[in-house]
């Protein structure tokens, strides 16, 4: 008889009391793990517990939390410690915050419970879990919801809910409240009995068309009110589904009376502004022609121009006062009507038309109508006459404006229109202000052609009448000014025969427009002459310009010129510059050369005036120039030159050879193309070529 015996289970080979173990399955636990002695010392951390210190493994064990961790956490974990050790239960901290080093905060859930060795305890265990994402959604959802109830809150909606089939199912006390309905006629009616007769049977069709087809609806309409008023509203219905089958629908009404009187509001505002943006940029555009307007001829095309594009005028005029202020000049008329008796362009300021009441009373006239220019007319004391000239006209309205400078008047601008014209105070106040930019353009222009007609008659004068006839030599001058739209400046020429019978020639450019150029001018060029008559040579003449110069001018000026002598005959010569280009030197076979002569300094800069030896070949022709010749805005002084002589390669035998041909092609070809914006000076000295008899 054989004994039963037990056989023992196999050994797994694995002790759980192993604390090797122990630490290889908290090092790969997917959570925080300590252990803290009875005292609160660290006896053991994770890996995972780094994440939540964000310290390393060594730094932990035997120290307590308050010895290194922030104050915050180390009081977290000192006090579950504690309150384990005294309890003898487990501990939960539900939200413990730590901060990384790159600023991001983690979010712990973190357990304390009692360490037990047969019944004693031993320390204190803690497991903590990172809940950041899951914190991170509480957190979202709990503001969605503040979010929505909020929204809710703020919203005062009108909320009504009815059957799969549109009928009225349950009250709406807010509804009634606001239309005035009874209980009876909203189960009767609905809510579609308050909405306003004109927008109810397009209301209605949509609202079917959304239970039919079971999708939202939304449509907005006005509403009764109880005060028998009406107001906009706004509203949405969405069908309730359950299982496949609509069981309801809730629709909400929000009241946007506010929004609708606020966009009407804007849409007025809107348009208001866009009409004064509109008068802004004419005027802007108006001022900007005629700051350009030099003339009083270029002032008054302006303002044809503005009144036909920017007032949409038929007909426009421009009068001014003459000397003796009695009468204004008619300078732009295009036909005016109530002038009927007047001859000429000449209108009396006792002869009451729309132009002399707008100078004698220095205030704007608005005619709207026929009949309001009429009664205007009867009351400044009009004869009848003008009157029934202006009812028999095509005109409807009518602007006048004075053309005040300073308060004093300077003439009047006349509108006309073949239609009425509705005038606002905006439209008012925009025409004064384009009234007040053409006076001052008026008097600009005025002022402009006095100070240019004075120093053309002063730089003419200063300019010699004609150059010296002397034998073996020819000598030749072109004198053309940039505009006569444009000031006159400070170019000059000068030639005149020396004690020794040599001829002295001279190019010279005074820095300026107007008046104070051409005086500067003349200053410089009665020096020129007295001093080389006295001391001849290039380089002394220079010198003493310069003392002039510091004596007489004013220091910013700036004054260039080149001054050479040359002999009859010989062509022999010497030359000096005084910050000015370089003389042109063309042979009689049209090969031109630059003088490489040092350009210098313009007058009255200190330095040592040198002079060069300037021979001109018989059968060649030196060309003195300003350099309006061959720099202007589009053209440098080096790329001036360059076509300087290029054009003269291009000229004819017969105009090489003949220096008054020669300076009419270099000018007619340098200035081609180009807007001249600058005077030209240009003075060639010719030493015809030697004969056999010679």
């Amino acid at each position: 008889m054989s004994a039963e015996t037990s056989v023992p289970p196999p050994e797994s080979g694995v002790d759980i009391s192993d604390s090797a173990l122990l630490r290889g399955i908290t090092a790969e636990a997917p959570f925080a793990f300590a252990v803290f002695d009875v005292e609160g010392r660290f006896q053991r951390v994770n890996e995972a517990f780094t994440d939540l210190t964000g310290l390393p493994v060594d730094r932990h064990i035997g120290r307590l939390p308050e010895e290194f961790l922030p104050a915050d956490l180390a009081a977290v974990m000192s006090g579950a410690v504690r309150r384990v050790v005294e309890e003898d239960r487990p501990v939960t901290d539900g939200d413990v915050r730590t901060r990384l080093s790159g600023g991001e905060t983690r979010h712990w859930s973190l357990v304390f419970f009692p360490a037990r060795d047969e019944g004693r305890l031993i320390g204190v265990g803690m497991f903590g879990s990172d809940v950041t994402e899951r914190q991170r959604q509480e957190d979202e959802l709990r503001r969605n919801e503040e979010r929505y109830r909020s929204l809710v809150e703020s919203q005062q909606q009108l909320v009504w809910i009815t059957k799969p089939s549109g009928a009225v199912e349950e009250d709406a006390p807010q509804w009634r409240a606001v239309t005035g309905q009874g209980l009876e006629e909203y189960f009767a009616h609905g809510w579609l009995g308050a909405v306003h007769p004109e927008d109810r049977p397009g209301t209605e069709e949509a609202w079917r068309e959304a239970l039919r087809g079971r999708t939202m609806f939304e449509w907005s309409y006005r509403v009764r009110t109880r005060a028998s008023g009406y107001r906009y509203f706004e509203v949405r219905a969405v069908p309730i589904v359950r299982h496949g089958r609509v069981v309801e629908w809730v629709g909400a009404n929000t009241d946007v009376t506010a929004q609708r009187e606020a966009e009407e509001m804007r849409g007025r505002l809107t348009d208001q502004l866009g009409a004064a943006a509109l008068r802004t940029a004419r005027l802007q555009g108006a001022t900007a022609m005629l700051a350009e307007a030099l003339t009083v001829e270029q002032v008054v095309q302006v303002i044809i121009d503005v009144g036909r594009t920017a007032l949409a005028a038929d007909r426009s005029a421009v009068a001014l006062l003459d000397p003796d202020r009695t009468t204004l000049r008619l300078i732009s008329g295009g036909g005016i009507p109530d002038l009927q008796g007047i001859s000429g362009d000449e209108i009396p300021l006792d002869h009451t038309n729309v132009l002399t009441m707008a100078v004698n009373s220095r205030r704007p006239v608005f005619a709207e109508s026929p009949e309001h220019l009429r009664q205007q007319l009867a009351d400044a004391g009009a004869d009848e006459s003008v009157i029934k000239a202006v009812l028999s006209s095509d005109e409807r309205a009518w602007v006048g404006l004075p053309l005040l400078a300073a308060g004093r008047a300077l003439g009047a601008l006349r509108f006309s229109f073949t239609r009425t014209q509705k005038i606002s105070p905006e439209d008012g106040v925009f025409l004064e202000a384009l009234a007040g930019q053409c006076a001052l353009a008026v008097e600009r222009a005025t002022l402009f052609e006095r100070e240019h007609s004075t120093a053309e008659t002063l730089q003419r004068s200063l300019l010699p009448d004609r150059l010296p006839v002397v034998n073996g030599l020819v000598l030749a001058q072109r004198f053309r000014s940039g505009s006569r739209h444009v000031q006159v400046g400070g170019d000059w020429y000068d030639a005149f025969v020396l004690q020794d019978g040599r001829v002295a020639a001279v190019v010279g450019d005074v820095m300026g427009k107007g008046v104070k150029a051409a005086a500067g001018m003349g200053r410089i060029r009665n020096a020129v002459c007295a001093l080389a008559l006295t001391n001849p040579p290039p380089a002394a003449v220079l010198t003493g310009l310069d003392r002039v110069f510091e004596a007489t001018e004013e220091e910013e000026q700036v004054t260039t010129l080149a001054y050479m002598i040359v002999e009859p005959g010989t062509g022999e010569g010497t030359l000096a510059l005084a910050g000015h280009p370089p003389p042109l030197l063309v042979s009689p076979q049209g090969t031109p050369m630059l003088c490489d002569a040092e350009a210098g300094t313009p007058l009255g800069f200190p330095t040592s005036r040198r002079q060069f030896r300037f021979s001109v070949p018989p059968g060649h022709t030196a060309v003195l120039y300003s350099d309006g010749l061959v720099e202007n805005r589009k053209r440098g002084l080096d790329a001036g030159l360059a076509e300087l002589c290029s054009v003269v390669t291009e000229a004819p035998p017969e105009v090489v050879t003949s220096p008054h041909m020669l300076l009419d092609f270099l000018v007619d070809r340098m200035l081609a193309g180009y807007e001249q914006d600058d005077d030209v000076t240009v003075l060639a000295v010719h030493v015809p070529p030697t004969t056999k008899s010679d």
